[in-house]
Parts: C-alpha cells; sequence; structure tokens
C-alpha cells in the first residue's frame, strides 16, 4: 500500500497512528510523526514509555499492534514478506553497545550483512568492510576480536557494520549507552558527519540530553503516562518554548553548565580524543 497523499519528497519515514502492544498490554498508541529526509530525528522519554519497541517496529523486528509505518510514501507492514525483506536492505541499525558477535573479528562481524543480502565475492566484500572500518577510524583493525577493543570501537565498529549496504536509513538504539561523556561527544559528532556526508536519514533512541541537543532536528517524546507522544519538536525548541511541565523537566535536569569564559590572551588546551 501507498500513501497517496503522500507525495513531497522531502518525507522520508511517516509513523502512521502506530499502536504498541504485547499482548492486550498497551505500550503506546496512535503514534504519528514525520521524519524529512536527510534530518536526525530523536525518540525520547522515559523508561518504560516505549521507545526501544518503537525502533523495533520500525527496523521490521515486530509488528505494530494498530497502524502502519511508510517509507518513501510505502507501508511497510501491509508489504508481502519478501518485500520487506528487500526493503530490510535501506536499513542500517547501531544496537546498543554495538551488539557484535564475540567469536568474530570486526571484518567478520562487518561482512555479514554483505554475505546476507549481495552476491558479491568474498575479495569484494573484504574491500568494502576495509573502507567502512576505516570510515569510523578502525583501518588496521579488520583482525581484532571484540573484546581486544575498548567499548567505543565496538560501538563504532557496529555503525561500520550497520553501514555496510550504504544505508538510505540509519536507526541507533541508545548509541551512547556505556560511553563516558567525553566518548559521547565524540559519537555525535561522528553521527553528524555521517549524515553531512552520505545524507542519510537518522533515527535515534536516546535519552541522552547532550546528545539530543547535539544532533537533533526534530523529535518525539513519549510519555509513560499517557501511553502517547506527549510533544513533537526541535529538542532546543521544546526546551525553551514548551508549556508542558514534564516536558520542561525531562528537557533541563542535569544541563552542563555554560563553560567557564577564558581569561584574555589565554588559549584553549587541545585534548585529541578518539572512540
Amino acid at each position: 500500500m501507498t500513501r497517496g497523499t503522500m507525495q513531497s519528497e522531502d518525507i522520508k519515514i511517516e509513523l502512521s497512528h502506530v499502536t504498541l502492544a504485547y499482548g492486550s498490554f498497551v505500550v503506546a498508541r496512535d503514534i504519528n510523526a514525520r521524519v524529512k529526509a536527510g534530518s536526525i530525528f530523536v525518540i525520547m522519554g522515559e523508561s518504560g514509555c516505549g521507545k526501544s519497541t518503537l525502533l523495533r517496529t520500525m527496523v521490521g523486528l515486530q509488528p505494530p499492534a494498530q497502524g502502519d509505518i511508510f517509507y518513501d510514501s510505502r507501508g511497510f507492514w501491509s508489504m508481502d514478506e519478501e518485500a520487506r525483506r528487500l526493503h530490510l536492505r535501506k536499513f542500517g541499525v547501531l544496537f546498543q553497545t554495538g551488539a557484535l558477535w564475540s567469536s568474530m573479528t570486526l571484518a567478520e562481524n562487518v561482512e555479514l550483512p554483505l554475505a546476507e543480502y549481495t552476491n558479491w565475492s568474498p575479495v569484494d566484500r573484504r574491500e568494502v568492510v576495509r573502507l567502512k572500518l576505516a570510515l569510523v577510524g578502525l583501518g588496521g583493525f579488520e583482525d581484532y576480536y571484540p573484546a581486544q577493543i575498548s567499548g567505543g570501537m565496538r560501538t563504532r565498529a557496529g555503525l561500520a557494520r550497520a553501514m555496510a549496504l550504504d544505508p538510505e536509513i540509519l536507526f541507533f538504539d541508545e548509541p551512547t549507552t556505556g560511553l563516558d561523556p567525553i566518548l559521547s561527544r565524540n559519537l555525535d559528532k561522528l553521527i553528524l558527519e555521517l549524515r553531512d556526508s552520505v545524507g542519510a536519514t537518522i533515527v535515534v533512541v536516546t535519552h541522552d540530553l547532550a546528545t539530543i541537543f547535539t544532533i537533533a532536528d526534530d523529535s518525539i517524546f513519549l510519555d509513560v503516562d499517557l501511553k502517547a507522544v506527549r510533544a513533537q519538536g526541535n529538542p532546543k525548541e521544546l526546551r525553551e518554548h514548551a508549556d508542558d511541565p514534564k516536558i520542561r523537566a525531562f528537557l533541563t535536569r542535569g544541563e552542563t553548565p555554560e563553560p567557564v569564559p577564558m581569561r584574555s590572551g589565554q588559549s584553549p588546551a587541545r585534548i585529541d580524543v578518539f572512540l
């Protein structure tokens, strides 16, 4: 099924009256949102509000109880199973902490989607793997196992795997979980660079305020009490202008204070940090 009213090429994803449920237990109901092509869209909210469940539905792991998700005006859950499988090639997913197979090298992990969805030769696949690992700063680490590298490096390896098929849409599930603040900010920077360099549309589930304010063009706030979308918009604008005290409380908790101004003539210290 396609959306006859969805003619704008600017809209990459539309959530249409999506209800999430486990059996009779409703997690969130009647979710509606549009995601512009080439933008970064954040799904935020308190624990238990359905953020990760919504992401699972968007990437094809769990059907909605009601409604559908439209990609380029095509209803994903109204497609037949084979059409959905082919459509999945357009997606790249970074699960929490990278979700790498511990018994495989980084190269073997990144090669998995290439082996599954292409007929490329092993030589061609290996070349793509090398390029993707280099893109996230892991050139030369092809033969390392996940246990041999840091948590930040595992996250970047997971990102390389998510990008293996040059997806049109990248999904991130709590990408900064387990990373210290410096590594988290470097990952935010990498996400922005990827958006700008490859033009992908990016959907991020996170509760990390620094990440939300750094990368988000648009967002929805899922409310655990309402079991619905409580607000939608650019997070910085919601923080400044939302009348809802719950939204303001969520978006102002634990804010990082403004940096202390440097004295005249003082040069900032240079710190080179890598994930």
